[in-house]
């Protein structure tokens, strides 16, 4: 359990140092739109998909400590429901309910559709 947690906690370390980097390059380039946020919580969506469908399916073996590693630690603090949740918010009080509405239905319609094809594609 003890080593679990210290691979949990490594993996979220390099999630978090990763979405920060996506976040901070997208932003720099494309800052009227938190595009950042989307491309990490799709892009962790699919991969998530990915790893559970060839896990589960038996195709790839993996140790469920590593399983965790990567799917609870790196995706979990890659993705960020959190950062979504505060930039919809901001986007409503700023006045852009439109343009808060098209961020969560982007992040949820292209996080499901990711994961789905992730999950297709590890199951084969």
């Amino acid at each position: 359990m003890f080593w679990r947690l210290v691979l949990v906690a490594l993996g979220g370390a390099l999630g978090a140092v990763a979405r920060y980097t996506v976040s901070f390059l997208f932003g720099r380039v494309w800052p009227a739109f938190p595009w950042g946020t989307l491309v990490v919580n799709v892009v962790g969506s699919f991969l998530l998909g990915l790893l559970m469908g060839a896990t589960a399916s038996g195709r790839f073996l993996l140790d469920p400590a590593w399983r965790s590693f990567l799917g609870i630690g790196i995706l979990g603090a890659f993705t960020t429901f959190s950062t979504l949740s505060y930039e919809t918010v901001e986007a409503v009080r700023g006045g852009s309910p439109m343009h808060a509405l098209g961020m969560v239905l982007a992040n949820l319609v292209l996080g499901l559709l990711f994961c789905w094809i992730g999950l297709f594609l590890g199951e084969r």
